[in-house]
């Protein structure tokens, strides 16, 4: 693999600024209807604006079919609370049943915005099984939980070969797979940090109850802990994400990821930073830089040349139809 194909954004805070302040007055003024209307604008301005090999990537859903799920989720809350104020039993069995049923949510999601999205005019799919789902989403989880988390880089490690390995560009099938080594090794990092920052919270708290301790040991504690987590929280999808890129394949061809825990890090303050003194209107601009730097440091391996496979995935890719209605917003938790 001596060919490198750089992801690039093309986009700028400007043009998003006008996308994204037009989709928060109309959302306000429609009561949140518009915002279906809005995540497609958003998406399809990320989207089309993201280019490797010089093809550009597109997003295909419409705002009513975003919209109509929406309705039915926002109908089945309504059910769930009048169930709980005159039947709590029967919102309690709601409960359960949706607990239960999340799995499956998670496949017809991914499988939604997968078909809604599309590279140089060829669509992505998914093909995941719910039942891997339910392994993956439900009884690892529970594992987790009985070994107190020891075993959380196993969980990571499924969640990266079902979300990845599920993917399909045309008829092209992503693969990843990898030792379990590199996942621990970022989880064990990182936890240094979570446990050191919680251990410094609590130990700085233990003159007295939250009820006595003085406000500003509290913020103490609160400056102590916060940077620990979100170190922590870089380090990990930092570690995790260059792994992951480095270990899929699409077809004979790879990818890799050159982020940096500094660079990621740097990225994630300034940005906090500049949303919060801007008091929200300078997100546009953070979420450009967000992009622009991981489309920056993401690059494809294609093994061959990527017009002789662009031409077989045109030739081979199956017949999705643009109007697939299906749930979307229940995320894989794969690394991208």
């Amino acid at each position: 693999m001596d060919q490198t194909e750089q992801f690039e954004f093309r986009g700028n805070a400007k043009e998003y600024f006008g996308i994204w302040i037009v989709n928060v007055l109309l959302s306000i003024v429609t009561l949140g209807i518009y915002s279906a209307w809005a995540k497609v604008r958003t998406k399809k301005y990320f989207y089309q604006n993201t280019y490797v090999a010089g093809r550009n990537f597109d997003y295909h859903a419409t705002g009513k079919t975003i919209l109509i799920g929406r309705l039915i989720v926002v109908g089945a809350l309504v059910v769930y609370a009048i169930m709980s104020a005159l039947l709590p039993p029967v919102a309690l069995l709601m409960a359960l049943g949706i607990f239960l049923a999340f799995p499956y949510l998670i496949v017809r999601s991914a499988r939604f915005n997968a078909r809604n999205s599309s590279w140089s005019n060829v669509r992505f799919n998914f093909l995941g099984e719910v039942g891997s789902a339910y392994k993956v989403y439900m009884g690892l989880p529970i594992l987790v939980l009985l070994t107190l988390y020891t075993t959380f880089p196993f969980l990571s490690r499924a969640t990266q070969r079902f979300g990845i390995g599920g993917h399909t560009l045309g008829n092209t099938r992503f693969e990843f797979d990898s030792a379990i080594g590199p996942f621990y090794k970022a989880f064990l990092i990182s936890a240094v940090f979570f446990v050191g920052g919680f251990v410094g919270f609590f130990a700085l708290m233990a003159g007295g109850s939250f009820q006595t301790v003085d406000p500003a040991q509290i913020m103490i504690g609160y400056l102590i802990l916060l940077p620990a987590v979100v170190i922590g929280g870089a380090i990990y999808q930092a570690m995790i994400r260059n792994h992951v890129y480095a270990n899929t394949t699409l077809g004979k061809h790879g990818f890799r990821s050159t982020i940096t825990v500094g660079g990621l890090l740097t990225l994630i303050l300034t940005n906090l930073l500049i949303t919060v003194f801007s008091l929200g209107l300078l997100l546009p601009w953070a979420q450009v830089r967000l992009h622009r730097y991981m489309a920056a440091n993401t690059q494809a391996l294609p093994n061959g040349s990527i017009d002789d496979f662009h031409g077989q995935l045109i030739e081979d890719q199956g017949a999705i139809g643009d109007a697939y209605s299906d749930i979307e917003g229940v995320d894989l938790g794969i690394a991208i």
